[in-house]
């Protein structure tokens, strides 16, 4: 494949791209390679050698979708014992090692994986693999109850700062409730409860990981500077004895949005104004829907000259701020709009005015409203996979949710190719008024309803 085209950005976004005719997709290959251990482990390899750096890049296809009845927070959980420590590596030393050499690491959680990562200077990436390969292989083993005991904390204390006590914070945990009915997959917000974390024990978490942490459910970018051929050597050196996991649960498939399992709920926060959220169901990541929604979103609310804004800030100046989003998922995604109000503007009359501006934005959107989006999403896509790291983290993301690592191409194509109609046709199909769920938080005092 061609190296990735990072000068399609000046292509992409000069004021001819904002003529009548639609753009064509301009070229946009991650140059990669791939090849599959027989444990199951799939390794994706993309070298460039501008700087001498290497990305380690490694998911595993689980999230907090994947979690047990009452073991929520569990994936979220397991982002924070992968440090804690192996009989190889005690506890402390995964860091030390790296950081002593110049590198540095983090990870994240999401409802459907789990993503760690490490940065370093070239001549660390032997250490980097084998310090994978080593938690991959050997952390479930060395889990115990101080340490459980230890990341527990931990996860419930930021719960507290992250969430309970960050204003409307507790949007993350209501929503999801609100869209989806107990049991769903999608009904819990990854950081799990309370009641859930203190109840796991040793031997619960010992069984998560033995089901999900294993090579046939994960996948690996070495990107940066690396020669293929000795990443290839390397990773068999290390990953290769692994054994493979257990036969593990099916994970559902990605299925067509429905209504919500709450249609409104009025919740208090410390907060100083109301803010109204417009949330439904939609189509899942890559499906049919799901990149004309991004481009509707990013038409109604990105940046100031968007209609949203125009209507609530500008116009009526009702709202301090708005947004719109697609959140996509694997097995389905919420559109999302809010507003925030102004001094004195009640939540109901927020939520009035918030319902026939969206109507009417909707409605007016119109062909460069669509060329505005599709360039700033251009725009954002290519700015996203500027550096080694965020180019790691793409190819991984596609492999994860794909099975494939080459869909940059048709990642953006899918949105170059939306225009007005189909912005309106997924809105008509998708953003139904039976099918929303209206979530109004308010400053505390004013009661829960």
């Amino acid at each position: 494949m061609a190296p990735t085209t990072l000068a399609l950005t000046l292509t992409a976004l000069l004021p001819g791209a904002l003529l009548p005719a639609p753009p064509a997709a301009p070229p946009l290959a991650i140059e990669h390679s791939t090849f599959t251990l027989d444990n199951g482990l799939a390794v994706i390899v993309h070298p460039d050698p501008r700087l001498p750096l290497v990305t380690v890049s490694l998911d595993y296809r689980v999230g907090s979708a994947d979690e047990p009845a009452g073991r929520t927070g569990f994936a979220h959980l397991f982002e924070h014992l992968m440090f804690m420590g192996t009989a190889a590596v005690p506890r402390g030393r995964f860091d030390a090692l790296m950081e002593a050499e110049g590198a540095w690491n983090n990870a994240w959680t999401s409802s459907d994986r789990t993503h760690y990562f490490e940065v370093g200077p070239s001549h660390t990436l032997p250490l980097l693999l084998w310090l994978e390969a080593d938690r991959m292989l050997g952390l479930g083993p060395a889990i115990d109850q101080e340490k459980l005991d230890l990341q527990r904390d931990v996860v419930r204390n930021e719960r507290r700062q992250n969430i309970e006590n960050t204003p409307y914070g507790r949007v993350w945990l209501d929503l999801p409730a609100m869209l989806y009915p107990p049991g769903d997959p999608y009904h819990h917000s990854p950081i799990g409860s309370h009641a859930d974390l203190q109840a796991a024990t040793v031997d619960d978490v010992k069984r998560f990981f033995a089901t999900w942490y294993a090579p046939d459910n994960a996948s690996l970018v070495v990107a940066g500077d690396v020669d293929p051929k000795r990443v290839e050597a390397l990773v068999r050196r290390y990953f290769g004895a692994i054994p493979r996991g257990p036969a593990r649960p099916a994970r559902p498939d990605a299925r067509a949005p429905g209504p919500p399992a709450a249609r409104e709920r009025t919740v208090t926060d410390r907060v100083d104004q109301a803010r109204v959220i417009f949330a439904w169901q939609s189509p899942a990541q890559y499906a049919e829907g799901d990149a004309a929604l991004d481009v509707l979103a990013t038409a109604l609310a990105g940046g100031k000259s968007s209609r949203l804004h125009e209507a609530l800030v500008y116009g009526d100046a009702v709202a301090r701020d708005v947004y719109a989003a697609q959140w996509s998922g694997r097995i389905g995604s919420q559109f999302v709009v809010w507003a925030t109000a102004r001094d004195g503007i009640s939540a109901e009359a927020l939520q009035a005015r918030l319902e026939e501006a969206l109507t009417a934005a909707i409605a007016a959107v119109d062909e460069d409203d669509v060329r505005r989006a599709r360039a700033r999403i251009t725009r954002a896509f290519v700015e996203g996979i500027e550096s080694v790291r965020d180019r790691a983290t793409t190819l991984n993301g596609y492999w994860s949710a794909l099975g494939r690592a080459d869909y940059a191409d048709a990642d953006l194509a899918r949105y170059l190719a939306i225009d007005g109609a189909a912005a309106k046709a997924a809105a008509a199909r998708i953003l139904r008024p039976g099918h929303r769920a209206v979530l109004r938080v308010v400053p505390a005092g004013e009661g829960d309803r």
